[in-house]
């Protein structure tokens, strides 16, 4: 009776656990990085790498990414854009094939080079916390767009229907006409500069 090439080897399972581990090892999906520069006009960021590698000998920082995209929450013509400082956390998410063509030029493209999951085709989202940076005072029950020791903030309430403005420093409104349909209540000084004085009932107030 013919010996099958298993009986022969052995067991596949130390093979194809190998197998998989190998390239586990050269598949990049997302890792933690820490950004090192931004550029505000390209819109893109050096980042090292958080998680260390090895070389075979102990483990050694991993080469520094260039020339990176940052992701901006974006769309319907609108866009959240915050500063980067050196030193933010964020995640890096790879791309599963060559972003090359899309970058230069958007819209659908060819893939001009074979290269998968590769460290020239990463993003980066600017957000993510480790425990040593995150931040405290979280409310639980309104949308806040807010300075991350909380002394500022722009919150809107689902449950009271109702926005909450925190300024410390103060608010800069620039617009050529504001427009308030209902009734305004202001608590303290209220002063009016360059109003039109052409009425008899108009002219400068404090």
């Amino acid at each position: 009776m013919p010996v099958s090439i298993q009986a022969q080897t052995g067991s596949e399972q130390p093979m194809l656990q190998d197998l998989n581990e190998s390239v586990s090892a050269e598949l990049r999906v997302a890792a933690p990085g820490i950004i090192q520069s931004f550029d505000a006009d390209a819109v893109t960021c050096v980042v090292q790498l958080a998680p260390r590698g090895s070389d075979g000998n102990g483990s050694v920082d991993l080469p520094v990414l260039v020339d990176i995209p940052v992701s901006f929450p974006r769309g319907g013509g609108v866009t959240l854009t915050f500063p980067i400082s050196q030193g933010d956390e964020c995640l890096v998410i790879y791309s599963d094939r060559c972003i090359d063509f899309w970058w230069q030029s958007g819209s659908v493209q060819e893939t001009v080079e074979p290269r998968m999951h590769d460290v020239s085709d990463a993003f980066v989202i600017v957000g993510p916390q480790s425990q040593a940076k995150k931040i405290g005072g979280i409310s639980t029950t309104a949308a806040q767009f807010r300075s991350d020791d909380g002394s500022t903030y722009f919150e809107i309430d689902p449950t009271t229907k109702k926005i909450k403005i925190v300024a410390p420093g103060g608010i800069d409104v620039i617009t050529p006409v504001a427009d308030f349909s209902e009734q305004v209540t202001i608590h303290g000084l209220l002063t009016f500069l360059g109003v039109d004085a052409g009425s008899d009932n108009s002219g400068p107030v404090t």
